[in-house]
């Protein structure tokens, strides 16, 4: 035994213990980074199972949410610093596979002036309604045929990241499909703005009219007023 193990009591046993405290302490340094690489990648937003590609599994995901590295947003997704995000971030990273309609694309085409109190996002018809149990942000989901989900969408910035759009000649028509869940001064309002608007294309909002069934009421409500 050396002089130094004999005096202070540490021998080799106490060595590879420290080794391997800090080897677990690296490990776990490495992992954060992987996540937060993860977390930059998916708009800080990262699914239950895209934590699993990283080896991590269900305890040590509760482990990281116990110790604040990472925060639950809702049943399988995680995020951190969640409510320091913009809303359009998490909108953009909760939902993108939806499209922005109805009051939020008229509040972003400045077709209106209030931003809407929820997000209203087209969705398909077979996502499952759990995604939308959340206190925050609010969305209200407009389930969608997926054959039509895709008509007239466009790309538009937002927030930091880019989120799809119905266009203003398709959201007019979906106006005029859902106008019994809108106020009538919200949907006159959208219309006289979508009339005096100098970009309108016509010929496309007549084509997606035919295309969403809302032919007559395109005619009834904005033909005469052209």
């Amino acid at each position: 035994m050396s002089c130094e193990t004999f005096l202070t009591g540490r021998g080799d046993d106490d060595n590879y213990m420290g080794d391997e405290k800090l080897n677990r302490q690296e490990k776990r340094d490495d992992l954060i980074r992987r996540i937060q690489v993860l977390m930059e990648q998916n708009s800080g937003i990262v699914k239950t199972s895209q934590l699993y590609t990283l080896g991590m599994d269900y305890r040590k995901i509760q482990s990281f949410v116990e110790d604040g590295v990472l925060e639950k947003v809702k049943n399988g997704y995680y995020a951190v610093n969640f409510y320091k995000k913009r809303e359009e971030d998490l909108v953009a990273a909760l939902f993108s596979d939806g499209v922005l309609t109805m009051e939020s694309a008229l509040w972003r085409y400045h077709y209106i002036r209030n931003k809407p109190f929820k997000w209203t996002i087209a969705v398909d018809k077979n996502t499952s309604k759990s995604r939308f149990k959340m206190d925050y942000p609010l969305v209200q989901p407009y389930y969608t045929e997926p054959e039509v989900l895709h008509l007239g969408v466009e790309v538009i910035p937002f927030g930091s990241v880019e989120m799809k759009i119905y266009g203003k000649e398709r959201l007019i028509c979906d106006i005029l499909k859902y106008e019994n869940r809108m106020e009538r001064d919200v949907l006159r309002q959208a219309l006289q703005v979508f009339l005096e608007d100098q970009e309108k294309d016509i010929a496309k909002l007549l084509t997606y009219a035919k295309e969403r069934r809302v032919l007559s009421k395109v005619r009834n409500q904005i033909g005469v007023w052209l």
